[in-house]
């Protein structure tokens, strides 16, 4: 059937463009684009021609110098002769650690806060709420130096671990230990369990520690397989099996086992109290420390408010109807509350993931060499790359927040409401 704003066989004409309901939208939304790339080129264009008069031509080639400074908590290998690209990488792994592990702390300590504060215990509900109230309400940076600032004046210093009568001692077995300068714990050490040759080097390197984590992944995936075989069968014949001890044994014994055959090939190194600090071990200085808690604490009271607005959101009559079918309160939460409630609480959640990877650019208050502290820091302070350092920072931080904002709407996805 032939439209009324165009007769049948009627040929096409530039007018139509404009005219015709067709094509006119498409029109309005081309010529937009054109003119907004328009104007980015000319703001490009007239930055880079005023820069070049300046005589600050943009170029990257301060990347490859040498970076001429230390960073005192790394992952990967640094030394002040590396160049400013190892910095920026060094300060990308530091912000992607603390961001890793603020999300995975503010997460557990949300949902709990979220859950206990719809608790019929008069005291433990009210307690929620002044946690809540009390870190929503105070400023992160606050939150922060406040942190570092215990850590400092009430921690042991060193020393107090010297001797028979010593002011301070290590915890669990003598592995651990608090200071002032910050946290000595056990670091794992990778060998072969194999028995090294007559030169000194070892046959095929690495080989157990590698087979050993090969057998961890495996047994998290075939967790994952057995929960889904667990909740068919669960919904074919109505019977309960004990899946957490069940899990439990897959993570676990293949893992252990592969362990002991391939002769312990992961050892752990212990601190050591040697002169005037620990030696050996992994040091977790209390930049780190203070700056994961008050992120974790700040973050987790916005989570707990997200979860509670989820959890109020599922009608009684769930509740209602699971507990007329005889369910304990426990499993009426795990299995039929917060799934539904997931659907409202995971919006929210991303944001305050991306909040938190954000936030923690204020690591430079307490010395945290994160990428605020090594590319938008030092570097563009040592380089004058002023544009460069920026712009190369921005993108950074929009790479890691589209990368996180990927990551959760998947799983949004995957257990949103999904219509038969």
């Amino acid at each position: 059937m032939a439209m009324a704003d165009q007769p049948a066989g009627k040929s096409f004409k530039i007018s139509m463009l404009i005219y015709d309901t067709r094509y006119r939208s498409m029109t309005i939304q081309i010529i937009m684009l054109a003119l907004f790339l328009a104007g980015v080129w000319w703001l490009l264009d007239n930055m880079y021609s005023n820069l070049d008069e300046l005589g600050k031509r943009p170029n990257f080639t301060f990347l490859t110098a040498p970076a001429g400074y230390d960073i005192n908590q790394r992952l990967i290998e640094y030394s002040s002769q590396s160049t400013n690209a190892r910095a920026w990488l060094v300060g990308l792994l530091n912000t992607l650690l603390i961001a890793v592990m603020g999300c995975i702390l503010a997460t557990i300590l949300g949902v709990a806060i979220g859950v206990l504060r719809l608790s019929k215990n008069w005291i433990v509900a009210r307690l929620m709420t002044v946690y809540i109230e009390v870190f929503r309400n105070v400023p992160l940076l606050l939150l922060i130096i406040f942190a570092m600032s215990i850590f400092i004046n009430t921690f042991p210093q060193p020393n107090a671990f010297r001797g028979e009568d010593a002011a301070a001692s290590m915890y669990f077995w003598d592995s651990v230990a608090f200071t002032n300068r910050g946290w000595y714990i056990p670091k794992p050490v990778f060998n072969t369990g194999l028995e090294a040759l007559s030169d000194g080097s070892y046959p095929l390197f690495n080989l157990g520690s590698k087979l050993v984590f090969l057998t961890f992944f495996l047994s998290i995936a075939g967790i994952f397989f057995f929960g889904k075989w667990a909740s068919k069968r669960q919904a074919a014949t109505g019977d309960i099996l004990p899946t957490f001890w069940i899990k439990l044994a897959i993570l676990i014994i293949p893992t252990v086992a592969v362990f002991f055959i391939m002769g312990k090939p992961i050892v752990l190194d212990y601190p050591e109290l040697k002169g005037f600090n620990f030696k050996g071990g992994l040091h977790m200085r209390n930049s780190l420390i203070a700056l994961w808690l008050a992120l974790s604490l700040y973050t987790a009271a916005f989570i707990a408010e997200a979860v509670r607005a989820g959890i109020m959101a599922i009608d009684k009559g769930q509740t209602e109807a699971a507990a007329a079918l005889g369910l304990r309160p426990k499993r009426i939460m795990k299995l039929v509350v917060l799934p539904q409630a997931l659907r409202v609480i995971i919006p929210p959640l991303i944001s305050q993931y991306l909040n938190l990877t954000k936030n923690s650019s204020l690591a430079i208050a307490v010395g945290y060499m994160d990428l605020t502290g090594t590319l938008g820091g030092i570097t563009l302070n040592q380089t004058g790359r002023a544009l460069e350092s920026i712009l190369l920072l921005m993108i950074t931080y929009l790479a890691i927040s589209l990368s996180i904002s990927m990551v959760m709407n998947v799983y949004n996805n995957s257990v949103k409401l999904k219509e038969r």
